[in-house]
């Protein structure tokens, strides 16, 4: 069982539990070295030095320099400032200008649209690119997207559904040549796939610990330096500055150290759960009639964790319910969005109909997971979708 747990956890899209080594490397910063960083005594300089050494073990994933890390309460806050900070500072500069333009996807995560739509109502403009039915944005589009106006590119590296990788490189290209700030939510790709912001073209990223085996309520922004910003949080001079507010450091420890982790272990974990993953896929087909697969196929263009499906003739909520009391813990989606009535924007966005959406099941796996639990999971899996699908056809008789 994953750490502990008494459930087969099959959605590490939503969190991750947070690694035991990790948890080691905390725990003196919540009592022993409990200094505010802020201060100028020993206790407070020690925690300042355990700052530092959080921020140069994250700017060496990263291929960064240190001082484009800025520490915030994770993803969520990391895409508010990314994107508003770019788009206050471009309206700042010329405020009798036309409105600064985003490009941006249809399939990102909702604290970037959900953001550009708050922007959208204060007179920014938005243009949100569609995708194709594998949830792939094309860079022709992004480009295509592109005005005189436009201060920023926002497109994520892989999408928390369905997994599909994004073309992040040849995107920040495109950014480049038109001289515009390129930001990506990299939030699922971390561990996965390489961080090098250089490699990529990226100035602005976004990233939250607890999807990489780290501890929830921290994460960061990476912001290339000359990149023109507005900062959102005041009240201090934390973050040099940029970013108000007493650092939380032993989440900070715990991040920088997952992190690490993660990326030295990269090769090794997207072997273990692509292999997972395409037993838990195997055995869904050769057991489960009228199942779909949603997203791209099971290659490189994917995550190796994600498994997105759909069930014809049942209810996704339905089938997760019914998996929970038999002891699978699974997702119909995003997990930020529970308790929204709404079908996946994302599965929409890629062609599926309402009803297909809704008859979606998204599984991830992770380090946790054994070939035992992914074999109980598809028997599991097997008699929650005949039970459902049985009570559907004598609830319409």
């Amino acid at each position: 069982m994953t750490y502990g747990s008494d459930a087969i956890y099959l959605d590490h899209a939503a969190t991750t539990p947070t690694d035991p080594a990790v948890v080691q490397v905390m725990l003196p910063y919540f009592t022993q070295q409990f200094g505010n960083p802020s201060s100028i005594y020993r206790t407070g300089q020690d925690a300042r030095a355990a700052l530092d050494r959080a921020r140069a073990q994250v700017a060496r994933v990263l291929g960064a320099k240190t001082s484009e890390i800025i520490f915030t309460s994770g993803a969520t806050e990391s895409n508010n400032l990314a994107i508003r900070g770019v788009a206050w500072a471009a309206r700042l500069k010329a405020p009798h200008g036309p409105a600064p333009h985003i490009v941006t996807s249809v399939v990102e995560h909702h604290a970037v649209l959900h953001t550009c739509d708050a922007l959208e109502r204060q007179g920014f403009a938005v243009t949100r690119v569609a995708c194709d039915n594998e949830g792939r944005v094309r860079p022709e589009d992004i480009e295509a997207a592109i005005r005189p106006e436009t201060c920023l590119i926002s497109v994520m590296y892989a999408n928390n559904e369905v997994g599909t990788i994004q073309p992040v490189a040849e995107i920040g290209a495109i950014a480049r040549r038109h001289g515009i700030p390129f930001h990506t939510d990299a939030v699922q790709a971390a561990g996965v796939r390489s961080l090098n912001v250089n490699e990529l073209g990226i100035d602005l990223l976004s990233l939250s610990a607890h999807k990489f085996y780290g501890p929830k309520g921290v994460g960061l922004v990476y912001l290339r330096k000359h990149t023109p910003i507005e900062f959102q949080q005041e009240g201090g001079g934390q973050e040099s500055g940029r970013r108000g507010g007493t650092e939380n450091v032993p989440l900070i420890v715990g991040m920088a150290e997952a992190l690490a982790r993660a990326d030295a272990g990269r090769a090794a974990y997207n072997a273990f759960c692509a292999a997972l993953r395409d037993r838990l896929w195997e055995g869904i087909q050769a057991n489960i009639d009228d199942v779909v697969l949603n997203g791209p196929p099971l290659d490189a263009t994917r995550l190796p964790n994600n498994l997105n499906v759909s069930f014809r003739g049942v209810q996704g909520e339905t089938v997760l319910l019914s998996l929970d009391m038999g002891g699978v813990a699974a997702s119909a989606g995003s997990a930020c969005t529970t308790g929204n009535a709404e079908p996946s924007h994302v599965l929409l966005a890629s062609g599926l109909s309402e009803a297909e959406a809704r008859a979606s099941l998204r599984l991830t796996v992770g380090r946790g997971n054994s070939e035992a639990e992914i074999d109980e999971a598809i028997d599991t899996l097997r008699e929650t979708v005949d039970r459902v699908r049985t009570l559907s056809k004598l609830s319409a008789d």
